[in-house]
C-alpha cells in the first residue's frame, strides 16, 4: 500500500524579516498550466510596451565648442574620458560622468581633422588643416577630479609642422605608430620629428584612415577618388585597393572580427567587409536618407553606431541589414563624428551645433544599480519579447520608430525610387533574350573594380 504524505519544513516558506516577499510555490507542470503560451504572449505584448514607454535615449548634451565638431577620440586607458576637436582648433577632455569639460588643448589654427590617443592613454595626437601634427601629455592628475577645472590648458610637447593638410589620424591598437592622412598616408613614431614610412597609391586626398585592432601592422584607409585602400607596414607598397561608385567617408574594424570592416558612405549605405574577400560586401547597411559621415564598432563587436549628414545617429547590428535604433532631437544638426563609450553603455556624438550629445546605447535601459530581482525581470522580459519577435503584434510594436517629417519623406522616396529602378531593370530582362541580361547583386553592384 502506497501512502502519500505532505511534508513541508518551516523554513522553506517563512520569513526571515518581516520585509520579504511571501514564498509563494508553483507547480510548472504543463498539464496544469494550459494557458502558459498565451499568458506568455501578452507579457511579451506588454515587455515590448513598456520598452517603448521608457525609451529615453538622450542623457544630456555637453556645450563648450563655439564651433562644429569635426572628430572625437575615445581614452583607451580612462573610461570616462573622451576627446573631441572642433573647426576652429579648440581640442577639449570632457568627463562623460559630469559632462563637464576637464581641460583644454589650444593651438591649432585651423580646423581640428584628426584626434587619437595612444594605447596608454597618456600622449594625445592632434592634427589639422593647418598642417601641423602636435603631440600632447594628457594630464593624469586631472582625469581624477574634473571639478572646476574647465580654465585648464595645456601645452604641446611636440609640434610637426609638415607639407599638406591632413584630414584624419589614428593611433596603433598596440605600439607606438600612429598614421595621419592627407596627401599621402604618413606613418609616425612617437619620437621622431618627420615620418618614418610615406604610402601613396595616386593622387587623390586620404580622408581617414584606421589601424587593425588584432594585426598592429595592417590599417585601412579611404580617399577622395571613392578607393578603399589596404595597407602593411611590413611591405614597402600598398596591398589592395577597391574602387567603389561613391565616396567612403569613415572606416571601422569590428574589434572582435578582426579582419572584417564596416565602411561608411555617401550613398547613405554602410557596406561590411572581409578584408581577405574584397569582390563582394558581406552586408549592406541601409536606413540613413544622406551620406554616412562617420561609424564606430562597440567594443563588443555585436553593433555599430552611424552619424549621418540627415542630421540622425542609428545603431545597427553588425549583422543587420536594417537599423535597430534610431536618434534624433530638433536641435541637433548634421552629425560629423559618432563613438560608442569604452563599456558599451552609450553613444556620443558631435555635430553641427556644437555640442556633443550623450545618448543611451539601449533607449528603454534602466540607469543606476539594479536590485537583483529588477535584474531578473528585465532578463525575463527580454527572453520572453525574443521568444514571441516573430509574431506580427510584437514585431510591429518592437520596430516601430518615429521619424521627424523630413527624414520619413526622404525614406519614402528613396523606396519609390529604388522600386521603380527594380521594376525597370525586370521589365528590360523579361524583355531582353534569355541569359544576356544578368542581375548583379547590391553587395556586388557598388564596387567598380578590385586592384591588386
Amino acid at each position: 500500500m502506497k501512502v502519500k504524505v505532505i511534508s513541508r519544513s518551516t523554513d522553506e516558506f517563512t520569513r526571515e524579516r518581516s520585509q520579504d516577499l511571501q514564498r509563494v510555490f508553483r507547480n510548472f507542470d504543463p498539464n496544469l498550466r494550459k494557458q502558459e503560451k498565451a499568458v506568455e504572449y501578452v507579457r511579451a505584448l506588454n515587455a515590448a510596451k513598456l520598452d517603448k514607454v521608457f525609451a529615453r535615449p538622450f542623457i544630456g548634451a555637453m556645450d563648450g565648442h563655439i564651433d562644429s565638431i569635426s572628430c572625437m577620440a575615445k581614452n583607451p586607458n580612462y573610461l570616462k574620458g573622451i576627446f573631441s576637436g572642433s573647426m576652429d582648433g579648440d581640442i577639449r577632455l570632457w568627463d562623460i560622468a559630469s559632462r563637464q569639460t576637464v581641460c583644454q588643448f589650444p593651438g591649432h589654427k585651423g580646423a581640428v581633422r584628426g584626434l587619437t590617443a595612444s594605447t596608454d592613454g597618456r600622449i594625445l595626437v592632434s592634427c589639422g588643416t593647418d598642417c601641423t601634427v602636435r603631440l600632447w601629455n594628457v594630464p593624469v592628475a586631472t582625469i581624477g577630479n574634473s571639478d572646476d577645472s574647465s580654465d585648464n590648458s595645456m601645452k604641446p610637447l611636440v609640434v610637426h609642422v609638415w607639407k599638406h593638410a591632413f584630414w584624419g589620424a589614428d593611433h596603433q591598437w598596440d605600439g607606438n605608430l600612429f598614421a595621419t592622412a592627407g596627401a599621402q598616408v604618413d606613418i609616425w613614431d612617437h619620437n621622431r620629428s618627420q615620418p618614418v614610412n610615406t604610402f601613396q597609391w595616386g593622387n587623390d586626398t586620404v580622408i581617414s584612415v584606421r589601424f587593425n585592432p588584432g594585426e598592429p601592422a595592417v590599417f585601412a584607409a579611404s580617399a577622395s577618388d571613392r578607393s578603399l585602400i589596404l595597407y602593411d607596414l611590413r611591405m614597402s607598397s600598398p596591398a589592395r585597393k577597391l574602387i567603389m561608385r561613391t565616396k567612403t567617408n569613415s572606416i571601422s574594424w569590428n574589434p572582435m572580427e578582426p579582419m572584417n570592416f564596416t565602411a561608411a558612405n555617401e550613398d547613405c549605405n554602410c557596406y561590411s567587409y572581409d578584408a581577405r574577400k574584397l569582390d563582394e560586401a558581406k552586408c549592406v547597411h541601409k536606413d540613413h536618407v544622406s551620406a554616412v559621415m562617420d561609424i564606430d564598432y562597440s567594443p563588443t563587436g555585436r553593433e555599430f553606431v552611424t552619424g549621418s549628414y540627415d542630421r540622425t545617429v542609428r545603431i545597427f547590428q553588425y549583422n543587420g541589414g536594417h537599423s535597430r535604433e534610431i536618434y534624433h532631437t530638433k536641435r541637433m544638426q548634421r552629425v560629423f563624428c559618432v563613438k560608442f563609450t569604452c563599456d558599451a553603455s552609450y553613444v556620443v556624438s558631435g555635430s553641427d551645433d556644437t555640442n556633443l550629445r550623450l545618448w543611451k546605447a539601449k533607449a528603454s535601459e534602466q540607469l543606476g544599480v539594479l536590485l537583483p530581482r529588477e535584474q531578473k525581470k528585465h532578463e525575463y522580459h527580454e527572453a520572453v519579447k525574443n521568444r514571441y519577435k516573430h509574431l506580427p503584434e510584437v514585431k510591429r510594436i518592437v520596430r516601430h520608430r518615429h521619424l521627424p517629417k523630413p527624414i520619413y519623406k526622404a525614406a519614402s522616396l528613396r523606396r519609390t525610387m529604388t522600386e521603380a529602378e527594380r521594376r525597370k531593370e525586370e521589365r528590360r530582362k523579361a524583355h531582353s533574350a534569355p541569359g544576356s541580361i544578368s542581375t548583379e547583386p547590391l553587395r556586388k553592384r557598388r564596387i567598380i573594380q578590385e586592384v591588386e
